[in-house]
Parts: structure tokens; sequence; C-alpha cells
């Protein structure tokens, strides 16, 4: 491969993107930590049991796996090859959220399409963002 050490335009459009994305996601995290009573007593039943009842490390897992996220995409940006193992971690959170959501409780089948097309993004976009860290490092673009 070619050592190049000048990324290219893709590169930081993919890394914007990717500091965007994982920023929704952060946003989406604090939205849910942050939710009132109130706010949970509007829901319907079944999403309000659904939030009441994530056990704490499916909780962890969503936190670490966002704010590794934004990490990644600002080291992505820095051009750190630390990049490609936070974007590993939060993967690996992703892997776990989604195993809890589809195996471990009720949500999928409470899940709309949207929610769960919205899940499969997540999980596409944070093995892809781990591919490309892995390639942008062997060319030298992360150091």
């Amino acid at each position: 491969m070619s050592t190049n050490n000048k990324p290219t335009t893709s590169y930081w459009v993919i890394a914007v993107i990717a500091l965007i994305w994982n920023g929704l996601g952060a946003i989406m995290y604090l939205l849910m930590r942050f939710m009132t009573p109130e706010m949970l007593e509007a829901l319907p039943d079944e999403n309000r049991l659904l939030i009441e009842n994530t056990p704490s490390w499916v909780n962890s897992a969503f936190a670490i796996s966002v704010w590794l996220g934004v990490l990644g995409a600002l080291l992505m940006l820095f051009r750190k090859k630390i990049a490609y193992y936070l974007f590993g971690i939060s993967f690996i959170a992703i892997l776990s959220q989604i195993i809890y959501v589809i195996f471990m409780s009720d949500a999928w089948n409470l899940y709309g399409s949207g929610d769960k097309i919205r899940t499969v993004m997540v999980l596409f976009i944070g093995g892809y963002l781990v591919w490309y860290t892995k390639q942008s490092m062997a060319k030298g673009w992360l150091k």
C-alpha cells in the first residue's frame, strides 16, 4: 500500500460525517439520560417500561459507544491512529447493545421499521469506521 501521508478529500468528508453521526448519538444518549419523570410518563407504557427496565450495563454500553465514537471522530480529524482503537471499543459496545435489544429484551419486537433500520445503520457505520480507520492507518494517514 502507498504511504502517502496526505489524506484524500473523502477522508476528511468521512471524518466530518463520523463526527456529526456520533454527535447525534451523543445527543440521543443525553436525551435518554436526562429524561424527566414527566417525559417518561408521557411515553406509551411499552416504551416507558423498556427504558425503565434497561439494565445499567446496556446504558453504560450506550455511553461508551457514543462518547468513544465522538472522541474517535475528533481524533480522526487530528489524524491520530488511536481513533481506530476508540472506534473498535465503540463497536464492541454497539454490538453488546444490539445483542441485548435483539436477544435479551422485547425491544426488537416493539421497534418500528424506522428503529430497526436505525439499529442496522448504527451497526454498519460503527463497523465501517473501524475498517476505514484501519485502512487509513495502513496508508499512513493516521499517526
